[in-house]
């Protein structure tokens, strides 16, 4: 009897000690992902001087909000004077919720991980630099109301996978050298036409039925 039960206080123990050792590998997951970001910016104003990669998780680091399970839900670096590119490993911060990058001179495309981002309701990327086109992949945002792409350098079509997102409530992508048509399904029906000013080649709203949307847009 007492062999067996000082065996299931072993097991006991173990498992959770291996809970923890998962617990601390999350936990760097997301810091790892956030430093890699650190690495990829310049920040003469050392706003990211507490983002310490030592540390077990990123939830004491300034402008990074947590819940409570510990998990990563918003990056707020707007207006910050940060220079440099976002990175895929932002993908890997699967609870984020708010990415708030904008008033920066970051440079670079979207990544198209950021399509992972299955919790994310606001993406609020601009005025920046950002070149490249706006990724399809963000049609996989499902939770996602607030899209704001706006004085960048961004080309290509507006994504049609956007259509589907039934939560997105803005959506602003003036200010940028987009091409191809305006959609006018599903959430678009109730986006304001000023919200995709000065784009040159960006044509009107598409007309159902009657030529492709992407007509001479690359």
């Amino acid at each position: 009897m007492g062999r067996g039960f000082g065996n299931m206080a072993a097991l006991v123990a173990l498992t959770v000690l291996s809970v923890m050792r998962v617990g601390l590998v999350r936990g760097n997951s997301e810091g790892d992902a956030l430093y890699t970001l650190r690495r990829s910016l310049s920040d003469p104003d050392n706003v990211l001087q507490s983002w310490d990669p030592n540390l077990v998780n990123p939830c004491t680091w300034f402008h990074i909000t947590c819940n409570q399970d510990g998990r990563v839900t918003r990056v707020d670096l707007g207006s910050s004077n940060l220079s440099g590119h976002l990175v895929p490993e932002l993908g890997k911060l699967e609870h984020l919720q708010y990415l708030e990058l904008y008033k920066n001179n970051i440079q670079g495309t979207i990544p198209v991980e950021l399509g992972n981002l299955k919790n994310l309701i606001s993406l609020d990327l601009y005025n920046n630099n950002i070149s490249g086109v706006i990724p399809p992949a963000l049609g996989k945002l499902k939770s996602l109301v607030f899209l704001r792409l706006n004085d960048n350098q961004l080309t290509g079509p507006i994504p049609r996978e956007l259509v589907g997102i039934s939560t997105l409530k803005v959506v602003d992508v003036s200010n940028n050298n987009l091409c191809g048509t305006i959609p006018t399904t599903g959430p678009f029906e109730h986006i304001q036409l000023n919200n995709f000013e000065n784009n040159p080649r960006l044509e009107g709203p598409e007309l159902q039925g009657l030529a492709s949307y992407d007509t001479n847009c690359s």
